[in-house]
């Protein structure tokens, strides 16, 4: 499975070559993410029960299979497996070592590379992948909890052993130092790989035969998932030294249904169109690629109107009718967000120049012939 999941995804997005810089920017935000792990997982189980409860039922045994392995990956992300292995029963009053943790291990790991001392970052990112993941992993259905459980521990294997040749590289610094990467990853007898077995033989347990392409299609979304929060943090830490850093703005409609995000310089320039529906809404454009927004919730708020060509996909908040973003005409891949939308305290400055609307197939093919040099160009409806 791990190597199917290579050959779907490609080499981890960690295995890039990064600067130091760039490592002080990521590693705050994988020791959020090991910190909130165990918890999320051990959390999961509360769903599971209260839903019985609620409709006075046994526990079923598929949530008897991945509690039980649950169970087992908090224990030893906490340290007691550890402790057990190294000093037998008499080590159990050392679980309160909470300096063995494993997030412990990795912030001990990562303030001696870094020279400091180092806290955990919750960003805007991290926060919505942990968000996910919860919600994969507390699920009521068992071949999506059974994917999620698989697919972050699959993943996280060769996260790790990603991470550590690269940090090894980036600061010249000895692989058997850093203790979190070496007990997971390294040696004979690597942690990692009884999480991995125990949470694939779920698989056989949980998955019938004629659920199998179901359980793959929910493995691999779960996989992307832990793979694309990877990517995130590389590309945020990549941007530090852009003289225009890119940064996350937060946005919603008017009731909130809908939250989203999109990634953009903190002086934003905007465009106002003077078309017929762009004067009714007062919808002023911030233009970016498809990549650069995400729907954070509320997407099933989303309703969709077309007019005229039929091109531009208008997305409305079917609950307050605030349009935050939309599919405009002559970029259907791309998209433009509202600026009103977003929270303006993480804008510096919004710079304005206006587009012809009104006469748009002259006024686009004016913009495009100025624009025939630049990298992007998406414009209106």
């Amino acid at each position: 499975m791990s190597e199917q999941a290579r050959a779907l995804f490609g080499p981890h997005p960690f295995a890039a070559e990064m600067s130091e810089d760039q490592v002080a920017n990521l590693l705050p935000e994988y020791l959020a993410m090991s910190q909130a792990f165990p918890y999320l997982q051990a959390g999961s189980q509360r769903d599971l029960i209260f839903d019985a409860m609620k409709h006075n039922r046994d526990i079923a045994r598929d949530v008897e299979l991945t509690s039980v392995v649950a169970n087992f990956i908090c224990w030893d992300e906490t340290g007691g497996y550890g402790q057990i292995l190294q000093g037998g029963k008499a080590a159990l009053p050392d679980i309160l070592v909470t300096e063995n943790f494993h997030s412990n291990l990795f912030r001990k790991d990562a303030s001696q590379l870094l020279r400091r001392a180092i806290r955990p970052n919750y960003s805007a990112a991290t926060k919505r992948y942990l968000h996910s993941l919860y919600a994969g992993l507390s699920s009521k259905d068992p071949l999506v909890r059974c994917a999620h459980m698989v697919a972050f521990e699959l993943h996280a294997a060769d996260m790790i052993q990603s991470l550590w040749t690269t940090l090894v590289k980036t600061f010249n610094a000895r692989p058997d130092d850093l203790e979190y990467f070496r007990s997971h990853v390294g040696g004979e007898d690597p942690a990692e790989k009884y999480h991995g077995e125990m949470t694939s033989r779920l698989i056989g347990e949980l998955v019938p035969p004629d659920c199998s392409a179901r359980f793959w299609d929910e493995f691999h979304r779960a996989y992307r998932l832990s793979f694309q929060w990877c990517c995130d943090l590389l590309q945020i830490a990549s941007l530090e030294g852009d003289d225009h850093p890119e940064i996350e703005h937060r946005g919603r409609c008017h009731c909130g249904s809908v939250k989203f995000y999109v990634q953009a310089p903190r002086e934003l320039s905007a465009v106002r169109c003077n078309c017929s529906i762009c004067q009714m809404s007062g919808f002023l454009h911030l233009l970016v690629p498809d990549n650069k927004v995400g729907i954070e919730c509320g997407e099933e708020f989303l309703t969709e109107y077309q007019f005229n060509k039929n091109i531009a996909r208008h997305t409305f908040c079917r609950v307050c009718g605030v349009k935050p973003f939309y599919r405009p005409r002559s970029n259907p891949a791309g998209f433009s967000v509202n600026i009103r939308c977003l929270d303006d305290r993480t804008i510096e400055r919004i710079t304005i120049s206006e587009f012809d609307g009104e006469h748009w197939e002259q006024a686009f093919g004016s913009m495009h012939r100025g624009l025939e040099s630049c990298n992007e160009h998406e414009t209106l409806e």
